[in-house]
């Protein structure tokens, strides 16, 4: 049996440095859907993530001769926008230190929060070893660029003994999911409840058709329709809305959605008298759909709830889905039935100084968030979680 070729690693300053083809072929269901090589490409092209908003792109590529074997988006980082993994708090200690937290390194999908693989190997390949050789070729660039750390966001759980293997410190953190029970409709997820909740939601259910509007999903081809300013609207229709609200994406990269990505995208619209009044832009792997750009043009009670929340799980449970992740944040979503899960980051800093501190503070952190999942499960109202 012949040795296979040793493996070198190219850091690629964007995206189409590696042929879609390739790429692609490195991409599994756990990185689906936004670790394909198009959207990670429209983020580039539409402006989004660029280097003048502060993303420089470094994906990571392992190379055997010609053959891709593995791959990892990741970007040198001049601010923390658009992680959802807060870490400004540390990167103020570091200045305040003398020491310069910016550039880093950061293993994510931009403005993403959502868990996936975010190292990619080829089929046959042995996962662990390509794992550590891409994680310990980022270090040696992180160490010749004199950059801060490496920062490794929303990963999967199976990649995790990889991370800490390699030193990485781990980061819990905490999102609100439904999961399929094997619900047959959602009269079976509302049977869950205890009765009180259970008729909340039916009230919370009814609102829409009571307030003359009116609720669908579009998918595939049903897109050609939409049109892409209207779009753009109702995002910027959320972000505007609040101080620290930001424009992360460009009118462009909803363009390339839609023409590109359409596969992989739904709209949720809410229309009164044929006129479209609110919507949510989503993304759909085969067994999960996530929940992203919600907006609305008119203010309605439980207008949010049903779009974001109540919609897309009756549409889940209809297509048989497994898991419905609708973003970060939102406390409300746990009286819903959205249920704790955790999320993990990984972090490995270079000034010793720093990385005591940050080992130090996520201990404690781990602890705290552990600790409140049973109180957080109490929450959503199941029979027998009280």
């Amino acid at each position: 049996m012949s040795t296979p070729l040793p493996t070198t690693l190219r850091i690629l300053p964007s995206i189409h440095e590696v042929p879609a083809s390739l790429w692609n072929g490195l991409v599994d269901e756990a990185a689906l859907p936004f670790l394909e090589w198009a959207f990670l490409a429209a983020l580039e092209d539409s402006g989004s993530a660029v280097p003048e908003r502060g993303w420089h792109p470094r994906h990571l590529t392992l190379w055997r001769g010609s053959r891709l074997v593995a791959a990892a988006p990741a970007y040198l980082k001049d601010d923390s926008q658009g992680e959802f993994i807060f870490d400004a708090p540390w990167a103020t200690a570091a200045e305040r230190a003398g020491l310069r937290y910016y550039p880093k390194l950061v293993f994510t999908v931009p403005f993403t929060p959502a868990t996936g693989r975010r190292v990619l190997v080829a089929p046959g390949e042995d996962r662990a070893a390509r794992e550590a050789e891409l994680y310990a070729g980022a270090l040696e660039f992180a160490r010749a660029e004199h950059l801060s750390g490496i920062h490794v966001l929303f990963p999967t759980e199976e990649e995790l003994p990889a991370l800490e293997a390699q030193g990485f410190a781990l980061r819990l953190g905490v999102q609100y999911q439904w999961r399929n029970a094997g619900y047959q409709s959602m009269e079976d997820f509302l049977a869950r409840f205890h009765s009180k909740r259970r008729n909340q939601l039916r009230r919370e259910m009814r609102a829409p058709a009571e307030q003359g509007l009116t609720l669908r999903t579009l998918r595939g081809e049903a897109l050609q329709s939409v049109d892409v300013d209207t779009l753009y609207r109702l995002y910027v229709s959320t972000v505007d809305k609040y101080p620290w609200g930001a424009r992360f994406l460009t009118r462009d990269f909803f363009a390339r959605m839609l023409s590109n990505f359409r596969h992989r995208c739904e709209l949720v619209e809410v229309r009164r008298e044929g006129a479209l009044v609110a919507g949510a832009f989503n993304f759909r792997a085969p067994q999960v759909l996530y929940g992203r750009y919600w907006g609305c043009f008119e203010e309605h009670p439980f207008l949010h709830f049903n779009v974001c929340l109540y919609h897309p799980v009756t549409e889940a449970i209809g297509q048989g889905l497994t898991r419905f992740e609708p973003g970060a944040g939102g406390e409300h979503k746990l009286t819903r039935g959205f249920e704790p899960r955790l999320t993990y980051s990984a972090h490995l800093l270079l000034h010793p100084g720093l990385e005591r501190a940050v080992r130090g503070f996520l201990e404690h952190e781990r602890a705290a968030v552990r600790g409140g999942l049973p109180q957080w499960r109490a929450e959503t109202g199941f029979k027998g979680e009280a």
